[in-house]
């Protein structure tokens, strides 16, 4: 498995704006090969922003290089930048390789 998170610093009062983009948004996600599943995470507020982090599984680490080279991902993130004055600086991606998985 391989997950990459991205990590949003939101600023205060522009939660629900936030939340209403990512709702919004067709994903494509469900009609890519290799992807397992998403989460949009609500983090604590803190140090004058709100933290969200997006977590998307993956059955590779091709799988994900191949979704940023599709037109599904250049459509579903299509206007994403529309909202920008909401951020406090750009996301940050992490990835990570599975080392050990129970289920």
């Amino acid at each position: 498995m391989y997950l990459t998170m991205n990590r949003f610093r939101v600023k205060p009062g522009s939660e629900e704006t936030f939340e209403d983009v990512w709702k919004g948004r067709d994903s494509q996600l469900p009609e890519v090969p290799g992807f397992v599943a998403f989460h949009l995470m609500k983090g604590p507020e803190k140090d004058g922003y709100r933290l969200y982090a997006s977590h998307t599984m993956w059955e590779s680490e091709q799988a994900f290089v191949d979704w940023t080279k599709s037109e599904a991902f250049r459509k579903a993130h299509a206007g994403a930048r529309g909202g920008m004055d909401i951020y406090l600086g750009p996301p940050e991606l992490e990835v990570f390789d599975s080392v050990q998985s129970i289920g």
